[in-house]
């Protein structure tokens, strides 16, 4: 195969990766159906907001209906406050209150009489605004460590050379997970890592397994066997990126009022 080709693969796999991970992971919108008078109306509940009130829309949801949210903070066994959506610009509102950075509110809606989802109700973490200076160069150095990684096993399997891609990276997932990482955790959260011995943050743990398992990679390169090494590396590291991010992360705790390493 070409190498225009190996990229193209490489691309594909690891884009379909990072939005499965994106829209598995606990910060992605809910999304829940209304139905009301015979029509269906989609909508998406923020999981996750910043250090204000998280407004909540329903969008598409008609001006004659009558809805309401219900919120509590989590985890608590609190009674939920109920509020009363407002009709503003065209569209219903109401806002859910600011918590302290990792706090977190287990809510729902109720729209002419029925609950919105029915089941278990979604959770909203709260966070510090983090500097798109820090967040967009950890977005892309993380997701180049993953296409790196697919590339360079795509040359493995098919024979070709690959310890500069493996030292690329290499490379690359130690900045984008212990440089700009660690400068997202604090930004956001406070704590520069949460994983472990710390905490059991699994996105800032299944990184440092990661980079383990490729610096055992890097260091056995001259082993015959390494090519196993390098291949198992990165079937590790596509198990372990596919966990949705930000499980398990800091978790504010209203009984102690004191930020948690790892909920």
């Amino acid at each position: 195969m070409k190498k225009s080709l190996y990229w193209f693969l490489a691309v594909v796999i690891t884009l379909v990766l990072s939005i499965y991970q994106r829209m598995t992971g606990p910060t992605y919108p809910k999304k829940v159906t209304v139905e009301l008078n015979g029509e269906s109306y989609k909508l998406k509940l923020p999981r996750s907001g910043v250090q204000h009130d998280e407004v909540v829309k329903l969008k598409g949801v008609p001006s004659d209906a009558k809805a309401q949210m219900h919120y509590r903070r989590y985890p608590t066994t609190n009674d939920y406050t109920t509020v009363d959506f407002c009709w503003k610009d065209g569209e219903w509102e109401a806002a859910l209150p600011v918590q302290p950075v990792g706090g977190k509110l287990q809510y729902y809606i109720t729209v002419d009489g029925k609950d919105y989802p029915a089941e278990e109700p979604p959770l909203i973490r709260f966070r510090n605004d983090v500097p798109a200076s820090i967040l967009i160069p950890h977005i892309l150095f993380m997701f180049a460590a993953m296409l790196f990684a697919v590339y360079t096993f795509l040359l493995v399997v098919t024979r070709k050379e690959y310890g500069k891609w493996l030292k690329i990276t290499v490379a690359t997932l130690f900045v984008g997970g212990f440089v700009f990482g660690p400068l997202v955790q604090h930004a956001a959260f406070g704590p520069w890592w949460t994983g472990f011995p710390i905490g059991t943050d699994l996105t800032d743990n299944k990184t440092l397994l990661s980079f383990l398992c490729f610096v055992g990679a890097l260091v056995t390169m001259k082993w015959k066997y390494n090519k196993w090494v390098v291949v198992l590396a990165v079937l590790f590291m596509i198990v372990i990126f596919s966990i949705p991010h930000s499980t398990y992360g800091s978790e504010y705790d209203y009984a102690t009022q004191q930020l948690g390493t790892g909920k």
